[in-house]
């Protein structure tokens, strides 16, 4: 399978499993315990229908929109995620470069294996930084400093992952950051030759935005279960949230939110915006699917505060739906890490043009012009 036969996420996925270690595959791939979560965010799409309107001149239409007070050329966000460098060699900033050419927002996560200043500098485009709250007050300090003097158009703080979820085959690989070569897993690298040499001969695997503060990760290699459960900080409350958003003093996001009431909590701690987010099915297993909350959500906070539906999304359709349903814009991380493997920023710019084409084609057959036309009206739930 080439890059050319890619059509779809689902190619892209496909790709990514061939050219990966499979260890390194199962860590974009998995979700936690029996993953009926993971798989129910995109099942939830199938649930609503779109419902066209014809003759409605549709020979120019307009799928900007403004995200968090910037433009966004789609509807449509790149989720911060972490570790990219695992995937391919050129990880963010190849992420980077494929988002300020499509004009979309994209974020880096504070497990990024590029620095804040070196992402900061290759893109004019809207970014935000992840912030993950570890328990060194001094690390979460420098990360939002660093990001306030770099330029980063928001900051997400990430308020599902007080312990880690249960992601079983991360457990049966051995998954590591750094990855290491277990002896369950080394035929996998030994049979994926252009992925270990960029990995062994490439740039040194590092967290650079944890530097000076954290070893495990970077120069001591640790799995991510193990990391969220001894590095996090499990006490982060709301008083901790107004905090970082007072420290920030730019615009703010709660990345996680999936009830209605913590959902009016956002709103009155001043956040600029919520995603609503389950963290792709990795966390609690069993919750339910961003897109099933979102019409509660939407009936709670919608008007007050600006609403990112991210998690499932692999169609410029379930987009469309998602802003139908109330949503400021959908968002995504497995949409185009798996491109990323795939091909890197080849890969990930393949993906964004299938997309943007899936948006635009799907606007014009349900005869709207602009985002601001998708509105209730146009959706049906069976």
């Amino acid at each position: 399978m080439r890059l050319s036969d890619c059509h779809n996420i689902d190619n892209f996925r496909k790709l990514a499993k061939a050219r990966l270690p499979w260890p390194v595959f199962d860590y974009i791939d998995g979700a936690a315990d029996d993953e009926l979560t993971k798989g129910r965010n995109t099942s939830a799409f199938d649930e609503v229908d779109l419902v066209p309107d014809v003759l409605a001149g549709v020979g120019e239409i307009d799928t900007s929109c403004s995200i968090m007070g910037r433009k966004s050329a789609l509807p449509l966000m790149l989720s911060p995620t972490a570790l990219q460098r695992a995937f391919h060699r050129d990880g963010e900033r190849a992420v980077a470069r494929a988002a300020d050419k499509f004009g979309v927002w994209f974020g880096i996560s504070s497990l990024a294996t590029h620095s804040i200043e070196e992402i900061a500098e290759l893109t004019e485009g809207p970014k935000l930084f992840q912030l993950y709250v570890h328990k060194d007050k001094g690390l979460n300090a420098n990360m939002i400093e660093r990001c306030q003097q770099a330029g980063f158009d928001a900051l997400a703080l990430t308020v599902d992952t007080i312990v880690s979820g249960k992601r079983e085959r991360c457990l049966r690989s051995g998954f590591t950051t750094p990855p290491r070569f277990t002896p369950s897993a080394l035929w996998s690298y030994a049979t994926r030759p252009r992925w270990t040499l960029d990995y062994v001969f490439g740039p040194k695997f590092r967290l650079p935005n944890l530097d000076g503060h954290v070893q495990e990760g970077s120069g001591k290699a640790v799995s991510i279960q193990d990391y969220f459960n001894t590095m996090l900080d499990t006490g982060m409350d709301w008083d901790t949230a107004a905090r970082i958003r007072q420290d920030w003093g730019g615009t703010f996001a709660l990345k996680g939110v999936m009830s209605a009431a913590d959902a009016r909590r956002a709103v009155e701690i001043g956040a600029d915006a919520i995603w609503i987010s389950n963290h792709g099915g990795r966390q609690l297993d069993g919750s339910r699917a961003p897109f099933d909350q979102l019409r509660e959500i939407v009936d709670t906070v919608g008007g007050e505060i600006e609403i990112i539906l991210d998690g499932g999304v692999r169609r410029g359709t379930h987009a469309l739906k998602s802003v139908a349903a109330g949503a400021t814009a959908a968002s995504g991380g497995r949409l185009y890490l798996y491109a990323l493997a795939a091909a890197g920023q080849e890969g990930v710019e393949r993906a964004l043009l299938i997309l943007k084409e899936e948006i635009e084609r799907g606007m014009r057959l349900m005869g709207v012009t602009s985002v601001d036309q998708l509105t209730p009206d146009r959706l049906r739930w069976r």
